[in-house]
């Protein structure tokens, strides 16, 4: 049985420490990169600026984002359903994230170390392929 898939574009903040930001939506459980899904006939590099806009108030130019690649795992808060997220790397200076309606925490996270509860695709897609600093 094929399940339904979600396109979602996504970013990975790394701050000084090499942690991840992530973010927790409202209503939902598990913390994801910021980002989300398209609009009618919007590039996955346009959605994911987009997003990070709405939901944390960064607002990124294209040239700062480089292309992790695309993954797809089980999505976190729908059920039965597969994510397609493309997933972008931030090259830039560190970043002050702010909290829009929809964000209900925030969070950075040792990726080796996650303390808060992660969506599949970051734990056991994103994560593994990201060069980390040994600390």
């Amino acid at each position: 049985m094929v399940l339904p898939s979600i396109h979602v574009s996504a970013v990975v903040f790394r701050d000084v420490n090499d942690r991840v930001l992530t973010v927790r939506k409202r209503g939902t459980e598990k913390f994801m990169f910021p980002g989300g899904k398209p609009e009618l006939g919007e590039s996955a590099l346009d959605t994911a600026i987009r997003e990070v806009k709405e939901e944390i108030g960064i607002g990124l130019e294209a040239k700062q984002l480089t292309q992790i690649g695309v993954y797809e795992a089980p999505a976190a808060n729908e059920a039965k359903h597969t994510v397609v997220a493309t997933v972008f790397s931030y090259n830039g200076d560190p970043v002050s994230p702010q909290m829009a309606a929809e964000i209900a925490e925030l969070s950075w996270v040792a990726p080796n170390q996650p303390d808060v509860d992660l969506a599949p695709l970051l734990a056991d897609y994103v994560f593994p392929v990201l060069d980390f600093k040994v600390s």
